[in-house]
């Protein structure tokens, strides 16, 4: 199995129950502090790793500015939009608001870096997006698009498009060769300042909710949600690209799907199992540059040169 292939199921799977996660960590303490103090938490660790390997801690002169960028778009207004969103939407819908992320970056990666949108990427984000959305219908039958959710849907719209726009930020760090532990630390960390900031000026209350599953979801939400699946995630944006590597916006809430089933009582229904079956069909399709046959020879590991 290829290094790209185990690099994107790991990112999905984390993601993947995150959504759950973020569950708990709203309710007594604000949605910017929660940010600030996840984000804080967890730029905070990475420059500690890097100080015990004695590896660079400070970034280069010339990338603060995409440093700010990436802070502001995915560290900041991102998780802000999401965690009000989940304040007003089930944690599955969030997760299908969130799928249309993989379009975004498609096309934000023509407009800001000229990528070339090919047919079977275009193609199968389409199909993912419409199996996902196929996996909630039910629910949105059921008139759960009315009222605040429909404000939590209009959040996650924008929260999509801001994360795309740091994902493009990021893409421009990975082609510069900056160094990608350390370029993640410095964007968290103004990410969390950020939102520090926003707090502050709202007269929110900075006191951390000292409950197990608060405490327990920020550090999961921290040390695995945020450092380990973003290192993922922005190694496969170097490797390759915003357009495929954002395709786990599609693959994530299937996963979100299964632990709403366990732990959230999802009913699984004939749309439900269709919806699935396209969703991972789209996937195989981005996955391959080549479409359903370029998926084998993307599986397959490279010879290494002599």
């Amino acid at each position: 199995m290829s290094t790209n292939v185990v690099l994107f199921l790991a990112t999905t799977l984390i993601w993947g129950s995150t959504w759950y996660a973020i569950t708990f960590q709203l309710g007594a303490v604000d949605p910017a502090v929660s940010v600030a103090y996840r984000f804080l938490l967890a730029g905070f660790v990475l420059l500690a790793f890097l100080a015990v390997r004695r590896q660079p801690v400070m970034p280069r002169r010339d990338g603060w500015w995409l440093i700010g960028l990436a802070g502001l778009f995915n560290f900041a207004l991102n998780y802000l939009l999401v965690y009000k969103a989940t304040a007003l939407l089930p944690s599955g819908l969030v997760a299908v608001a969130g799928s249309v992320l993989s379009l975004m970056n498609v096309v934000n990666a023509r407009l800001f870096l000229g990528q070339p949108i090919r047919p079977s990427v275009l193609g199968g984000g389409i199909m993912g997006v419409t199996g996902v959305l196929l996996l909630f219908m039910p629910e949105m039958a059921g008139g759960v698009l009315t009222g605040g959710a429909a404000v939590g849907f209009g959040l996650m719209m924008l929260s999509n498009y801001s994360a795309s726009l740091g994902n493009m930020a990021v893409s421009r760090m990975r082609r510069a060769e900056m160094p990608l532990i350390g370029s993640t630390a410095w964007a968290m960390l103004v990410g969390a300042g950020l939102m520090a900031l926003v707090a502050a000026l709202q007269g929110a209350s900075f006191r951390v909710d000292a409950t197990l599953p608060y405490l327990l979801s920020l550090v999961y939400l921290s040390l695995v949600g945020s450092i380990a699946a973003f290192l993922c995630y922005f190694t496969l944006l170097g490797r390759m690209g915003p357009g495929r590597a954002g395709y786990i916006a599609i693959m994530t809430p299937v996963l979100a799907l299964v632990v709403s089933t366990l732990f959230e009582d999802y009913r699984w229904t004939p749309s439900g199992a269709l919806g699935l079956g396209l969703a991972v069909a789209g996937n195989l399709l981005v996955m391959a540059p080549g479409g359903m046959a370029g998926l084998w020879r993307g599986l397959r590991p490279r010879p290494r040169a002599a």
